[in-house]
């Protein structure tokens, strides 16, 4: 029987190592283990991860929307209910009212002024204060007026856009593009003869040009129909003598009514 190292022995070997505390395999060779923790690679830090881009604004085009919101109004009050519930106009926030219109819906004449000032914003009505008084004078030369119940003596009266600017300051292009649509179907559903414009601002809207020195006083067509270019009251206020002017655009303006 071979006298060497049996299984028994082995194992009765490794159970007295065992209870001797041994938890690592012996190796031929000694290992050293501090070496095996510095050698231990290092994990590598987490790059930090960039947080996702907010998704881009949605980029309204207020013009096409102000198109849809002017077609859709069947009448006047529904044209003025779709200008209060327009929110694409910057201007709108900081006016106190949205200055629709004064006068008679069914006159022959409609004035189309400037944008509100001050004393409209307050009232909430067109052509208010000095500017209004001023003009209410000048139609009642001509037996004109806003309150007359004939429309053939009466007038109908809106603006070019109908809320104040700040600091009364004049709207720039795209203000004045983005409130066309309402100001077209404006006229097209108060469906006057004549429109009277009174300032730059209505005529760089429906005329494309401004310069009313030089273009009150010539008459001009807008949507089909004739249009005359005036000065607004309160230029004639800060330059009383252009007011022989005006008096002569009120007499061709009288002339045409009675053709």
């Amino acid at each position: 029987m071979d006298s060497g190292n049996t299984y028994w022995d082995d194992r009765a070997l490794l159970e007295w190592q065992v209870e001797l505390g041994a938890d690592d395999a012996i190796q031929d060779t000694p290992v050293d283990r501090y070496a095996l923790v510095a050698a231990k690679p290092t994990p590598k830090a987490e790059a930090p991860q960039t947080p996702p881009a907010p998704p881009e604004p949605v980029k309204v085009d207020a013009v096409a929307e102000a198109r849809i919101a002017a077609k859709n109004a069947a009448d006047l009050p529904a044209l003025a209910a779709a200008l209060q519930g327009f929110e694409h106009c910057e201007i709108k926030r900081g006016a106190r009212s949205c200055v629709f219109s004064d006068g008679n819906p069914a006159a022959r004449v409609m004035i189309v002024g400037e944008p509100p000032n001050r004393d409209e914003d307050r009232a909430g009505k067109p052509f208010v204060g000095p500017a209004g008084q001023l003009l209410d004078k000048m139609l009642a030369a001509i037996d004109l007026g806003r309150a007359h119940d004939d429309p053939a003596r009466s007038v109908y009266i809106g603006n070019v856009m109908p809320w104040r600017p700040p600091s009364n300051r004049a709207p720039d292009a795209d203000e004045i593009a983005m409130m066309l649509p309402f100001l077209e179907r404006h006229i097209a559903l108060a469906d006057p003869d004549i429109v009277v414009l009174m300032g730059n601002a209505p005529c760089q809207a429906l005329l494309g040009r401004t310069g009313i020195t030089r273009m009150r006083g010539t008459w001009a067509t807008v949507l089909g129909k004739p249009c005359l270019p005036m000065f607004h009251p309160n230029y004639l206020l800060r330059n009383t003598a252009a007011k022989r002017e005006a008096w002569a655009d009120l007499l061709d303006l009288n002339a045409r009514l009675e053709q």
